[in-house]
């Protein structure tokens, strides 16, 4: 591998590393394919995606979830039915108003999310309470004409790994019911890839267009920034009215059915990079790493002796894959070991195994593990369980990590203009007391260049984060009244 000698210091310079990495990690190559914010998946990438997405089908499908797959091309006439949903996606989206050589009757948009399409087709499918509640999922590309400097995996015109779920439900509990199921899915999701989070609800001027409220997941990046990796939506019956999607209740009535929605993208392989990484390269979590081991032949002059390694390679191999390991030999000849080495450590490969003459001499194998750069030599008969040991403790290890950097880079302070010049000079997500009211924020925030309001914190999301409160008993961090809650705020992505 080439620029092993521009690897850059974990967190310094993060957007430039980040650009690195992906690149020479080949992971996603951004920037040369010419239409701007948009990304192309490499192989590599590509695997982790898959691993990625696999995860998140797990647990949706888990808990009733069912997948289907719109059309990409929503008519105008659909997308302007709900007057809100229109004003807060009309400047982002991409249209389509000729068909070859003739020009459309009706315009057509690149779908920006999917909540008008589906609630149509919801109004032929549903008619009763016996079929609800409804939960459909799809894993698709979205598109949104993204105006601010683009950002590879983070901000783009087309969100390749766009998860969105839509929920129907028969009245208000149910749907509430939902948001907290939808709650505990995501907490899931990032608990199993180590990714650590605050959770939110957003102010209502930064709720989902549409939404009666909107519920958000958000990480740290290195460089202080936070970013949203995640979003829940009660949707109340906003699109099941406009769209006519009405259904028999189990009083026998007639009334509109009522929705969720939520979604997470590619943010979130952004953020496994981000978190899961060293001046070496990544960490890969074990559950998505296209290679839990990879396997390095060490080559010998006598070809009879390297024929025997390679061989028992193979041996090594079958036993990995027969327990359900994900393993790739690398047998490339034009490579050296050493270079080998590099170059699996920065794709971030959690185990390497090492195999030469002497290792076939004693019937063992060397074990190198990418989080702790620490070579030992295990015997083939106790090689599945030593391996499945060190996967375990990587996984707990680097989420462990990657929560306490997180934790350090939240604080609690009284005040906003003390927590504005934190936020602004040290980065990170300040927390204060709140008397609940949006005014009293909304004002003091439109004059702070920069800093921006995640919402209010989630009781659920503090208790998880373990962090010291002051007591509630004080006064709000933005006027003179009594707090109730508390609120986050940060600089974003």
């Amino acid at each position: 591998m080439q620029e092993r000698n521009i690897l850059k210091k974990y967190g310094e310079s993060f957007s430039e590393w980040f650009e690195w990495i992906i690149r020479e990690a080949e992971i996603y190559d951004y920037g040369r394919y010419p239409v701007k914010g948009m990304g192309v998946w490499l192989s590599y990438g590509f695997k982790i995606r898959r691993h990625v997405v696999e995860l998140i089908r797990l647990l949706l499908d888990g808990t009733g979830h069912e997948e289907i797959l719109l059309p990409l091309l929503i008519p105008e006439t659909l997308f302007r039915k709900e007057s809100e949903h229109v004003r807060g996606f009309e400047g982002e989206v991409l249209w389509i108003t000729r068909g070859g050589h003739e020009e459309l009757d009706v315009r057509l948009i690149l779908r920006p999310t999917s909540e008008t399409a589906l609630s149509y087709m919801e109004s032929f499918w549903v008619k009763s309470y016996k079929q609800l509640p409804k939960k459909y999922y799809q894993i698709v590309s979205i598109f949104r004409y993204e105006t601010k400097m683009t950002k590879p995996m983070i901000r783009v015109r087309e969100v390749t790994t766009f998860k969105e779920a839509h929920t129907l439900h028969e009245d208000f509990s149910d749907c509430e019911r939902q948001v907290v199921e939808a709650i505990e899915i995501y907490s899931r999701f990032f608990d199993r890839i180590g990714i650590p989070y605050i959770i939110t609800r957003r102010p209502q001027w930064d709720k989902f267009a549409g939404a009666l409220y909107t519920i958000a997941f958000d990480t740290i990046f290195p460089d202080g920034k936070a970013i949203q990796i995640g979003t829940v939506h009660n949707l109340g019956q906003t699109f099941t009215s406009v769209f006519d999607v009405k259904i028999q209740k189990r009083d026998e009535s007639i009334d509109y059915a009522w929705q969720t929605s939520y979604g997470i993208s590619e943010r979130v392989i952004a953020s496994i990079i981000a978190f899961h990484s060293d001046e070496r390269g990544l960490i890969l979590p074990p559950i998505i790493a296209p290679y839990q081991v990879v396997i390095i032949p060490i080559p010998h002059s006598d070809n009879a002796i390297f024929k025997m390694i390679n061989e028992y390679c193979d041996k090594i191999a079958n036993i990995l894959m027969q327990a359900g390991i994900r393993v790739y030999i690398d047998r490339r000849e034009d490579m050296k070991p050493v270079d080998k080495f590099f170059e699996w450590e920065l794709k971030g490969v959690p185990i390497r195994i090492e195999i030469g003459y002497k290792e076939i001499q004693s019937g063992i194998v060397t074990v190198f593990r990418r989080d702790t750069m620490r070579r030992k030599t295990v015997g083939v008969e106790e090689l599945i369980q030593e391996l499945k040991r060190c996967l375990d403790e990587i996984s707990y290890g680097i989420e462990l990590r990657a929560w306490s950097w997180f934790k350090s880079n939240i604080r609690v302070i009284n005040k906003f203009h003390d927590a504005s010049k934190i936020v602004k000079n040290e980065g990170g997500i300040a927390i204060l007391p709140w008397c609940g009211n949006e005014g009293c924020v909304h004002k003091l925030i439109e004059s702070e260049e920069g800093i921006e309001v995640l919402g209010e914190v989630y009781k659920d999301s503090l208790a998880r984060l373990k962090i010291e409160l002051i007591s509630i008993e004080t006064e709000c961090g933005f006027c003179d009244k009594k707090a109730s809650t508390f609120i986050a705020i940060a600089k974003r992505y």
